[in-house]
């Protein structure tokens, strides 16, 4: 995705031929607190990503995928932290896989 996770959805908004306050209502959020989401200016609660996926029929691992993403993205930003970092956070993520695989803690909920 080129645009950030607010704009992305303003577009599917548009798109769908919603007002902010439509889909606000059918996110339970108020049309000012859409308007600041869509301007980058708040985030998404991420408990409104399953939502967004049935409202506008997408693939809800996809999705948070994107705002994950963006949210990582952001704190490194926000921390001027070096490429590295993302380097280092994906060998924890794997370290942590592997270890929950040989505990048997696998969670697979989403």
């Amino acid at each position: 995705m080129k645009t950030n996770f607010g704009e992305y959805i303003r577009l599917l908004r548009k798109k769908n031929g919603f007002t902010l306050t439509q889909l606000g209502a059918q996110l339970n959020i108020d049309s000012g607190a859409l308007s600041k989401i869509e301007t980058g200016k708040k985030l998404l609660d991420e408990s409104s990503l399953p939502k967004l996926a049935k409202i506008f029929s997408l693939d809800l691992n996809e999705l948070k995928d994107e705002y994950f993403s963006e949210k990582i993205a952001n704190e490194i930003y926000k921390n001027n932290c070096s490429d590295k970092v993302l380097t280092l956070a994906e060998e924890k993520v794997n370290y942590i896989r592997n270890n929950n695989v040989r505990q048997g803690k696998l969670n697979l909920t989403s």
